[in-house]
């Protein structure tokens, strides 16, 4: 079992993360931390703090040294896929190869009206545009031109350089559960896919899904890396020992940790000696 933090970015400040993180990146065991992608915060007060995700997830991989890091999961439609790829390719060179390429088709209704962020209309149209925006962000990473006539996005001899040290790109991370159009985009492209908030018959059924979408593209679905997110209560270490346990016997492989807020370094350390533990 592999282990990460997740420390979402509202209702923090920026040292509060930084010490976190480097907490976490003297811990050998725990190795990746991530941030989320959203311009107000989710599940909480929508009018408290909150710092955006690609520039401090930047700022995350310069001050730390061996992490894998990465956001469960940037929001498609918040950027234009070939911004967002090149983006990434730039986090890749200065994380020296650490990037983990979160992406999602976006959820969040309240900060999308408010910026005027198109969603699509229906839910049908909002996959349409993942689909095609995971295209286009693979081409452009991989490719030297990327060309794409879609609905949604189009491209014209697309270029995007320099490119990342990791190749054919940075593992491409999907995260969500739609079993038609969601889990078949992650049998298509996903390097790793992940999940939250599923009891572990739901996770094994959902895990079925994503076998049987494999086998329609012809992917093996052992290359897919599978994860989740677990909350953390530092009251209760044992109660999230016992749910790790269950669900890696399912056949999860990585498990991240979602850090209660305030951030406190002290949480890191307990999160590194249950990772130890499991190790």
């Amino acid at each position: 079992m592999k282990f990460g933090i997740k420390t979402n970015t509202q209702e923090t400040t920026w040292p509060d993360m930084l010490a976190m993180w480097r907490r976490a990146d003297a811990i050998e065991a725990i190795e990746s931390a991530w941030v989320f992608d959203h311009f107000y915060p989710i599940q909480s007060d929508p009018n408290g703090p909150c710092l955006e995700g690609w520039t401090v997830l930047t700022a995350l991989a310069h001050d730390t040294n061996r992490l894998r890091v990465g956001s469960m999961v940037n929001g498609m439609p918040y950027r234009h896929p070939a911004v967002t790829a090149n983006m990434a390719a730039a986090l890749d060179i200065i994380s020296e190869g650490r990037l983990e390429l979160g992406l999602g088709a976006g959820w969040y209704e309240l900060e999308a009206d408010a910026y005027g962020i198109n969603l699509g209309a229906t839910v049908g149209e909002r996959m349409d545009m993942f689909d095609e925006g995971v295209a286009a962000v693979v081409g452009l990473l991989s490719q030297e031109e990327t060309t794409l006539a879609g609905e949604h996005v189009q491209l014209s001899s697309a270029r995007n350089e320099p490119k990342g040290p990791q190749r054919p790109h940075p593992p491409i991370v999907i995260g969500g559960k739609g079993e038609k159009r969601t889990l078949r985009t992650v049998a298509r492209w996903a390097d790793h896919w992940n999940t939250t908030r599923l009891t572990p018959e739901e996770w094994a059924h959902k895990r079925g899904v994503l076998e049987q979408h494999c086998a329609d593209v012809g992917r093996d679905y052992s290359e897919i890396l599978r994860s989740m997110v677990f909350r953390f209560d530092p009251d209760d270490m044992g109660e999230l020992r016992d749910r790790i346990e269950m669900f890696a016997e399912l056949g999860v492989q990585k498990a991240v940790i979602k850090m209660q807020t305030p951030h406190d370094v002290r949480h890191v350390d307990l999160v590194g000696v249950l990772a130890e533990s499991m190790a």
